[in-house]
């Protein structure tokens, strides 16, 4: 990525907030084997370059005057509620010398996995990004990670993940090899084939043909009156 810089020459608190006033962010490009320079940047367009995951973890090249100088970004102040870059730090790159460097990590392949898929888990991202040692030339945008392969019970750790050829990885604290990314059972949920199973309808026993229904008895019919003797005459 390029960016545009421009020389500054006042320094200061005041020079500082007169200069962010008309648009510009104060900076400063230090390391190498020259003196640290005074610069200003459009504060627009580095406001929207920051918004870029390469910006941070990869070789800039800054034009000053006319001269282009591969730097990296290496601190930003923003103001606590404004949307206002306050001082911008960048340092020159030298080929020859290692870089310690966080680069972030792309996870894919996850939802091809056996936890993810029928098992019921989530991959839980523990690590978003490392600190990584190589040579300018050797540094990655970003380092692709394979969840594929993530079974349940299991979790990634550093040592799993393939590195670009160059790359080292600097780890801080006792743990060498820590956990990238766990693989976590959802609260209620159950693996595939038992749901499959559970919900399957249970064998229902064969049917049975209804009862024959007796006849309803039909109710006497009404008998007519006998018919009464002649009386004898008399």
């Amino acid at each position: 990525m390029k960016i545009v810089a421009f020389e500054r020459s006042k320094q200061g608190t005041g020079a500082s907030r007169r200069l962010r006033i008309t648009g510009r962010t104060p900076g400063i490009v230090y390391g190498g084997s020259t003196e640290p320079k005074m610069i200003e940047i459009d504060h627009n367009t580095l406001w929207h370059a920051l918004k870029k995951e390469a910006f941070h973890a990869s070789i800039l090249s800054m034009d000053i005057a006319g001269n282009e100088h591969p730097v990296l970004l290496r601190d930003v102040q923003v103001h606590p509620f404004k949307q206002l870059i306050l001082h911008v730090d960048f340092q020159r790159v030298d080929a020859t010398t290692k870089l310690h460097m966080k680069v972030p990590l792309h996870f894919s392949g996850d939802e091809e996995s056996q936890a993810i898929k029928s098992e019921g888990c989530i991959a839980n991202h523990v690590i978003s990004e490392i600190n990584v040692l190589c040579l300018p030339g050797d540094l990655p945008e970003f380092i692709k990670v394979d969840l594929s392969g993530l079974k349940k019970g299991a979790s990634l750790h550093l040592a799993d993940i393939a590195l670009p050829k160059g790359v080292s990885v600097v780890t801080h604290g006792g743990d060498k090899n820590p956990v990238v990314v766990s693989v976590v059972m959802v609260a209620g949920a159950e693996p595939v084939a038992e749901a499959v199973a559970a919900s399957a309808p249970a064998g229902k026993p064969a049917a049975k043909a209804p009862a024959a229904k007796a006849p309803a008895a039909k109710a006497p019919a009404a008998k007519a009156p006998a018919a009464k003797a002649p009386a004898a005459k008399k």
